[in-house]
Order: structure tokens, then C-alpha cells, then sequence
């Protein structure tokens, strides 16, 4: 999956001065890089016993949902503070250049369902912790997290604990 990185562009000072962003959107744009990336992200858990996808807001949903569709399993969105409709649990994070917190529905994972957690892109490993720190608290049992890009200069995956862990891309520096 290697040559997908040359369909991600790379955008300096998004959002802020000093932020080198990776930009996936070219990347979803193809169809072959697209189709190539959700089932990349999803063949390591297609032999495990995977009950529900959590995608992390906003291009989480993109692959999270696209990757619950290739598992044959449901999807469950975490979302910036008040945007779910129904009673929700909130965690706060922190990320390399702010704050912020995600939240889930109370009632979106059953006690005891195996989750994959996915997101496009794991930098310091903040928004993956709290998605982590969610499922737990609703009950869920973290089975895995799937990440299209990592970027390991950041060190985000010592956040995240001995949860299985596959990223299809990977950025030294």
C-alpha cells in the first residue's frame, strides 16, 4: 500500500503556523486508492470477531463506515461535543495543537461487544485515546484500532496500550 502515499498531499500551516496537515482527500478522490485503503484497513480484522466499527470524527466516518461495510458489521460515530441527538458519555483530549473532547451515544455499544476503532490518521494519539477511553466506558471491549496513516515522529501509539494496531501508511518524519 506503499504508493498510495503519493496520492496524499501534504499541506503546511493547515490548521495552524507549523502544522504539516496530510491531506487524505486526493487519495479518496481515486477510486482504486479508495477501494485499495478500506480494504486494506479492513482485511487484518476480517478472521476476527468484530461486532460494531467506531469511526472518529470527520474522515473516521469516511473509512469506519466503508470498513463496517466490508466486516458485514454495524457503524458508530464519535462526535465533537453536541452533535448526537441522544444522552452521550464525553471524554477530553488533548492533540498537538489544542484541546478538544468526542463523545458517543450512552447507548451505542452493548456491554461486552468487540470494537474496532478507526480513523484515518494517528498523530499524537489523543483523539484515539478518548475514542479508546469512550468504548470502554459504554462497555465495549476494544478488539482493535485501524488507522489509514500514522505519523510515528509523534509517538501517538504509546497512548493507546496493548490494543492491536494496524496502519496501513507510516511516516518517520
Amino acid at each position: 500500500m506503499e504508493h498510495l502515499k503519493a496520492m496524499i498531499r501534504h499541506v503546511p500551516d493547515f490548521p495552524k503556523p507549523g502544522i504539516l496537515f496530510y491531506d487524505i482527500t486526493p487519495l479518496l478522490r481515486d477510486p482504486a486508492g479508495l477501494r485499495e485503503s478500506i480494504d486494506g484497513l479492513a482485511k487484518p480484522f476480517r478472521d476476527q470477531r468484530i461486532d460494531v466499527v467506531v469511526a472518529i470524527e470527520s474522515r473516521g466516518f469516511i473509512l469506519g463506515a466503508a470498513v463496517a461495510d466490508r466486516l458485514g458489521v454495524g457503524f458508530v460515530p464519535v462526535r465533537k461535543p453536541g452533535k448526537l441527538p441522544a444522552r452521550t458519555l464525553q471524554q477530553s483530549y488533548d492533540l498537538e495543537y489544542g484541546s478538544d473532547a468526542l463523545e458517543i451515544h450512552q447507548d451505542a455499544i452493548t456491554p461486552g461487544q468487540r470494537v474496532l476503532i478507526v480513523d484515518d490518521l494517528l498523530a499524537t494519539g489523543g483523539t484515539a485515546r478518548a475514542a479508546l477511553d469512550l468504548v470502554r466506558k459504554t462497555g465495549g471491549e476494544v478488539a482493535g484500532l485501524a488507522f489509514l496513516v500514522e505519523l510515528q515522529f509523534l509517538d501517538g501509539r504509546t497512548k493507546l496500550g496493548d490494543v492491536p494496531l494496524f496502519v496501513a501508511l507510516q511516516y518517520a518524519s
